[in-house]
Protein backbone atom coordinates (compact mmCIF):
# COMPACT_ATOMS: atom_id res chain seq x y z
CA UNK A 1 0.00 0.00 0.00
CA UNK A 2 1.79 3.44 -0.72
CA UNK A 3 1.68 6.75 1.29
CA UNK A 4 -0.52 8.08 -0.78
CA UNK A 5 -3.37 5.42 0.10
CA UNK A 6 -2.81 5.38 3.05
CA UNK A 7 -5.99 6.93 5.32
CA UNK A 8 -5.78 10.32 6.94
CA UNK A 9 -5.99 9.68 10.17
CA UNK A 10 -2.49 7.76 10.12
CA UNK A 11 0.21 9.77 12.12
CA UNK A 12 3.14 11.24 10.39
CA UNK A 13 6.38 10.28 12.30
CA UNK A 14 7.90 13.69 11.64
CA UNK A 15 4.90 15.21 13.04
CA UNK A 16 5.20 12.72 16.14
CA UNK A 17 8.91 13.34 16.35
CA UNK A 18 8.39 17.44 16.52
CA UNK A 19 5.34 17.05 19.16
CA UNK A 20 8.20 14.58 21.29
CA UNK A 21 10.64 17.26 21.05
CA UNK A 22 8.48 20.32 22.62
CA UNK A 23 6.82 18.29 24.75
CA UNK A 24 10.69 17.52 26.25
CA UNK A 25 11.40 21.13 25.55
CA UNK A 26 8.27 22.32 27.79
CA UNK A 27 9.05 19.84 30.59
CA UNK A 28 12.71 21.37 30.99
CA UNK A 29 11.72 24.83 30.82
CA UNK A 30 9.43 24.14 33.53
CA UNK A 31 12.08 21.95 35.50
CA UNK A 32 14.04 25.00 35.88
CA UNK A 33 11.20 28.00 36.94
CA UNK A 34 10.55 25.64 39.79
CA UNK A 35 14.67 25.64 40.13
CA UNK A 36 14.88 28.81 40.11
CA UNK A 37 11.90 29.94 42.51
CA UNK A 38 13.26 27.18 44.88
CA UNK A 39 16.85 29.53 45.05
CA UNK A 40 14.80 32.35 45.30
CA UNK A 41 12.81 31.24 48.71
CA UNK A 42 16.33 30.08 50.26
CA UNK A 43 18.25 33.00 49.71
CA UNK A 44 17.15 35.95 51.21
CA UNK A 45 16.82 39.53 49.47
CA UNK A 46 19.36 42.35 50.58
CA UNK A 47 16.30 44.74 52.36
CA UNK A 48 14.39 41.85 53.60
CA UNK A 49 14.16 41.76 57.34
CA UNK A 50 16.29 38.40 58.02
CA UNK A 51 19.02 40.09 55.84
CA UNK A 52 19.26 42.85 58.58
CA UNK A 53 18.77 40.52 61.59
CA UNK A 54 22.67 40.12 61.83
CA UNK A 55 23.91 43.75 61.53
CA UNK A 56 20.92 44.39 64.69
CA UNK A 57 22.34 41.58 66.82
CA UNK A 58 25.85 42.90 66.18
CA UNK A 59 25.08 45.88 68.21
CA UNK A 60 24.90 45.44 71.68
CA UNK A 61 26.93 48.35 72.29
CA UNK A 62 24.31 51.02 71.23
CA UNK A 63 21.30 49.57 73.00
CA UNK A 64 23.54 50.17 76.29
CA UNK A 65 24.40 53.40 75.33
CA UNK A 66 20.31 53.95 74.73
CA UNK A 67 19.54 52.37 78.35
CA UNK A 68 22.15 54.32 79.94
CA UNK A 69 20.92 57.97 78.07
CA UNK A 70 17.22 56.69 79.33
CA UNK A 71 18.35 55.87 83.00
CA UNK A 72 18.56 59.78 83.80
CA UNK A 73 15.51 60.96 82.20
CA UNK A 74 13.33 58.12 84.61
CA UNK A 75 15.18 59.55 87.54
CA UNK A 76 14.45 63.03 86.81
CA UNK A 77 10.81 62.30 85.85
CA UNK A 78 9.34 61.55 89.23
CA UNK A 79 10.35 65.34 90.65
CA UNK A 80 7.94 66.80 88.50
CA UNK A 81 4.86 65.03 90.17
CA UNK A 82 6.56 66.50 93.85
CA UNK A 83 6.42 69.64 92.43
CA UNK A 84 2.79 69.37 91.23
CA UNK A 85 1.61 68.08 94.08
CA UNK A 86 -0.92 69.93 95.97
CA UNK A 87 -2.62 69.31 99.07
CA UNK A 88 -6.15 68.03 98.67
CA UNK A 89 -9.32 69.58 100.12
CA UNK A 90 -11.04 66.22 101.32
CA UNK A 91 -15.00 66.06 101.24
CA UNK A 92 -17.13 65.23 103.94
CA UNK A 93 -19.64 62.67 102.68
CA UNK A 94 -23.12 61.05 104.12
CA UNK A 95 -21.71 57.37 104.60
CA UNK A 96 -18.42 58.99 105.81
CA UNK A 97 -20.00 60.86 108.96
CA UNK A 98 -21.64 58.13 110.12
CA UNK A 99 -18.90 55.77 110.45
CA UNK A 100 -16.91 57.84 112.05
CA UNK A 101 -15.93 57.59 115.88
CA UNK A 102 -17.56 59.85 118.16
CA UNK A 103 -15.28 63.06 118.97
CA UNK A 104 -17.24 64.68 121.94
CA UNK A 105 -15.81 66.00 124.68
CA UNK A 106 -15.89 63.73 128.11
CA UNK A 107 -18.14 65.64 130.74
CA UNK A 108 -16.55 65.68 134.23
CA UNK A 109 -18.48 63.45 136.89
CA UNK A 110 -19.97 66.68 138.27
CA UNK A 111 -21.19 68.45 135.49
CA UNK A 112 -24.84 69.15 134.36
CA UNK A 113 -25.83 68.57 130.82
CA UNK A 114 -29.04 70.12 128.99
CA UNK A 115 -30.19 68.57 125.88
CA UNK A 116 -33.54 70.38 124.23
CA UNK A 117 -35.52 69.44 121.20
CA UNK A 118 -38.18 70.81 119.54
CA UNK A 119 -40.98 70.21 117.04
CA UNK A 120 -42.66 73.08 115.12
CA UNK A 121 -45.87 73.55 113.34
CA UNK A 122 -46.99 70.14 115.42
CA UNK A 123 -51.27 69.64 113.80
CA UNK A 124 -52.43 69.90 117.57
CA UNK A 125 -53.72 72.74 119.55
CA UNK A 126 -51.44 74.13 122.24
CA UNK A 127 -54.06 73.59 125.02
CA UNK A 128 -54.58 69.84 124.40
CA UNK A 129 -50.75 69.29 123.79
CA UNK A 130 -50.10 71.71 127.48
CA UNK A 131 -52.52 69.12 129.33
CA UNK A 132 -50.22 66.02 128.84
CA UNK A 133 -47.09 68.44 129.06
CA UNK A 134 -48.20 68.89 131.84
CA UNK A 135 -48.18 64.83 133.04
CA UNK A 136 -44.09 64.46 132.47
CA UNK A 137 -42.75 67.73 133.42
CA UNK A 138 -40.14 67.11 136.29
CA UNK A 139 -40.79 63.12 135.63
CA UNK A 140 -37.91 60.74 134.68
CA UNK A 141 -37.71 59.95 131.43
CA UNK A 142 -38.28 56.19 131.72
CA UNK A 143 -41.30 57.26 133.68
CA UNK A 144 -42.17 59.80 130.88
CA UNK A 145 -42.49 57.09 128.59
CA UNK A 146 -44.58 55.07 130.71
CA UNK A 147 -47.09 58.27 131.12
CA UNK A 148 -47.30 58.85 127.52
CA UNK A 149 -47.52 55.62 126.33
CA UNK A 150 -50.93 54.89 127.96
CA UNK A 151 -52.63 58.69 127.99
CA UNK A 152 -55.75 58.28 126.42
CA UNK A 153 -55.15 62.20 124.68
CA UNK A 154 -53.83 62.18 120.97
CA UNK A 155 -51.25 64.94 121.29
CA UNK A 156 -49.73 62.22 123.60
CA UNK A 157 -48.04 60.49 120.47
CA UNK A 158 -46.68 63.52 119.44
CA UNK A 159 -45.25 64.47 123.00
CA UNK A 160 -43.60 61.04 122.91
CA UNK A 161 -41.45 61.73 119.60
CA UNK A 162 -40.35 64.07 120.75
CA UNK A 163 -39.02 62.89 123.87
CA UNK A 164 -36.95 60.23 122.27
CA UNK A 165 -35.85 62.32 119.70
CA UNK A 166 -34.35 64.64 123.30
CA UNK A 167 -33.25 61.09 124.12
CA UNK A 168 -31.67 60.57 121.14
CA UNK A 169 -29.67 63.54 121.18
CA UNK A 170 -28.02 63.12 124.96
CA UNK A 171 -26.92 59.63 123.37
CA UNK A 172 -25.44 61.05 120.20
CA UNK A 173 -23.89 63.79 121.44
CA UNK A 174 -22.95 63.31 125.33
CA UNK A 175 -22.91 59.47 125.62
CA UNK A 176 -25.73 59.81 128.06
CA UNK A 177 -28.67 56.76 128.55
CA UNK A 178 -32.02 57.54 129.60
CA UNK A 179 -31.59 56.61 132.89
CA UNK A 180 -29.52 59.20 133.48
CA UNK A 181 -31.98 62.21 132.38
CA UNK A 182 -35.06 63.48 133.49
CA UNK A 183 -37.58 66.05 132.18
CA UNK A 184 -36.04 69.71 133.11
CA UNK A 185 -38.50 71.94 131.06
CA UNK A 186 -41.75 70.83 128.72
CA UNK A 187 -43.50 73.52 127.37
CA UNK A 188 -45.84 74.10 124.39
CA UNK A 189 -45.96 77.55 121.92
CA UNK A 190 -48.87 78.55 119.87
CA UNK A 191 -47.82 78.11 115.99
CA UNK A 192 -49.52 80.11 113.13
CA UNK A 193 -52.92 79.42 112.75
CA UNK A 194 -54.67 77.52 109.85
CA UNK A 195 -57.81 79.42 108.61
CA UNK A 196 -60.88 77.70 107.03
CA UNK A 197 -64.42 78.33 106.29
CA UNK A 198 -67.68 75.76 106.30
CA UNK A 199 -71.04 76.74 104.69
CA UNK A 200 -73.89 77.21 106.41
CA UNK A 201 -77.53 77.67 106.22
CA UNK A 202 -78.94 81.14 104.34
CA UNK A 203 -75.73 81.31 102.21
CA UNK A 204 -73.59 82.20 105.30
CA UNK A 205 -70.11 80.75 106.64
CA UNK A 206 -68.44 79.67 109.42
CA UNK A 207 -64.77 79.86 110.06
CA UNK A 208 -62.60 77.32 111.26
CA UNK A 209 -59.53 78.14 113.05
CA UNK A 210 -56.88 74.96 112.89
CA UNK A 211 -54.14 75.59 115.60
CA UNK A 212 -50.37 74.75 115.49
CA UNK A 213 -47.94 74.12 118.37
CA UNK A 214 -44.51 74.27 118.70
CA UNK A 215 -43.40 71.81 121.36
CA UNK A 216 -39.57 71.99 123.40
CA UNK A 217 -38.52 69.25 125.90
CA UNK A 218 -35.54 70.22 127.87
CA UNK A 219 -33.81 67.50 129.28
CA UNK A 220 -31.02 67.35 131.92
CA UNK A 221 -28.22 65.72 134.62
CA UNK A 222 -29.48 67.60 137.68
CA UNK A 223 -30.85 65.78 140.06
CA UNK A 224 -29.64 62.04 139.43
Amino acid sequence: MSPKDSPAGDDDPKAEEAKGKDSAEAAEAEAAETRQEAEDVEAPEAGSPDAEAPEEAEGPEESEASEESAAPAQAAAPEEPEAEEKPKRRRRRAAETSTQASTTKRRDPGETVNVRARARYVRTAPRKARLVMDHIRGKDVEQARAILAYAPRAAAVDVLKLLDSAVANAESNHELGPDELRVRRAFVDEGPTIKRYRPRALGRATPIHKRTSHMTIELTTEGK
